[in-house]
């Protein structure tokens, strides 16, 4: 059996799901049982424990063959770093008990820097306080193509699609939080031990001029990209109800974003399938 942290979300949703289609025992671990239908449908035991309740969380990592481990961030908190780093101690003590044999857990693009990366330093964290945790491997994820649909409304509304992506055509990586998900579940299922590090992205890199013609379609209007004033982050990203700490973090990750150092360390990198086209269009059809 697998245990899966964060089973409702979109990446431990995917790897709950891909390893039921393969036949494979799951425990999802939940917080809110009414979001779990989809699961139990699919045959998954149901497992209500919180990342910052240590004893339960051991209780539902205990006696399987391996873990999916996720840490949730919350933007709209006040101190998202401190919240973060009490989970991940919590988390840290859950696996140390637990002992499962193996455990892969979701870290970020550029968590190998220890300092000036912004959100990606809580990953950074997050590694240093698993790094002795056996059987543990780090799955870093390129940027989500599904945070593209925090600009979903302006866009619509406007045809324009504020970029911090700076310059226009610098080629990122980004991959589907889906596709984090399956890799994690082949991870969990290969025969022998994932490396150390791995790295999960979409088939290709892209640019912010790319995602403006792939939103264009589904939107059913031209969509011009357009690079954000450095000056005007922390109003943008205010008015979408994100902490003023949660700012000072996104403001840092896309300065080093921008500066390049949001990159791959070695070359093992784990590429999912899904488009940016694709996930886009997903988006837009819900808001639509």
């Amino acid at each position: 059996m697998f245990a899966i942290m964060g089973a409702t979300g979109r990446i431990g949703g995917a790897a709950a799901l891909e390893l039921r289609r393969r036949g494979r025992a799951v425990r999802a671990i939940i917080r809110d049982p009414a979001k779990a239908v989809a699961l139990a449908e699919a045959g998954c035991e149901i497992t209500v424990a919180d990342i910052g309740d240590t004893a339960a969380l051991t209780a539902a990592l205990g006696g399987v063959e391996g873990v999916l481990a996720i840490c949730p961030l919350n933007p709209s908190r006040g101190d998202a770093t401190a919240e973060a780093r009490v989970s991940i101690g919590s988390l840290a003590q859950a696996l140390e008990a637990a002992r499962p044999p193996r455990t892969v857990a979701i870290s970020d693009y550029g968590a190998q820097h220890a300092t000036g990366t912004g959100v990606t330093l809580i990953f950074h964290h997050l590694e240093q306080r698993l790094a002795a945790i056996p059987g543990i491997a780090f799955l870093r994820s390129a940027e989500h193509m599904q945070n593209w649909a925090r600009s979903l409304r302006a866009v619509t509304a406007t045809g324009v699609l504020a970029s911090l992506h700076h310059p226009l055509d610098k080629r990122f990586p980004t991959v589907s939080a889906a596709d984090v998900g399956v890799i994690a579940a082949d991870l969990l299922d290969a025969a022998g031990p994932p490396p150390r590090i791995l790295h999960a992205e979409g088939p290709e890199r892209t640019t912010a001029y790319e995602v403006a013609a792939a939103l264009a379609g589904p939107l059913g209007r031209p969509v011009e990209a357009v690079a954000l004033p450095r000056g005007q982050w922390d109003q943008v990203m205010a008015a979408a109800y994100l902490s003023e700490d949660y700012v000072r973090l996104i403001t840092e990750l896309y300065d080093a974003h921008n500066a390049g150092r949001i990159e791959v360390e070695g070359g093992d990198i784990r590429r999912g399938t899904t488009p940016l086209a694709e996930a886009l269009a997903a988006l837009v059809r819900p808001a639509a």
